[in-house]
């Protein structure tokens, strides 16, 4: 079981968190100017690497607060937890 650092709560057993996908994406500025190909690869293609992911959590069973992780996505080790708005950390693989 992975132990994940809420940034408001501290550490929290991973049973108490949800995944909400990767972070740091950002909304197309016209989106009224997409084609559908290009809205559909902003909505549903989303990267998938292997090694250093940063992804959006949610503390669902604690505070309710959204929080950002920096995770591999080969050995599931959590590299930081950070707050929304915060920088991203910088991790080499």
């Amino acid at each position: 079981m992975l132990l994940i650092r809420c940034p408001w709560c501290g550490p929290r057993a991973e049973v108490e968190f949800q995944c909400g996908g990767e972070t740091h994406v950002e909304r197309p500025k016209q989106p009224e100017t997409l084609t559908d190909a290009e809205w559909g690869d902003y909505v549903f293609f989303k990267r998938n690497p292997k090694g250093v992911h940063y992804e959006r959590w949610l503390h669902a069973a604690g505070c309710r607060r959204w929080f950002n992780v920096a995770r591999s996505t080969v050995t599931h080790e959590i590299f930081a937890t950070y707050k929304p708005g915060e920088p991203k950390p910088e991790i080499e693989a």
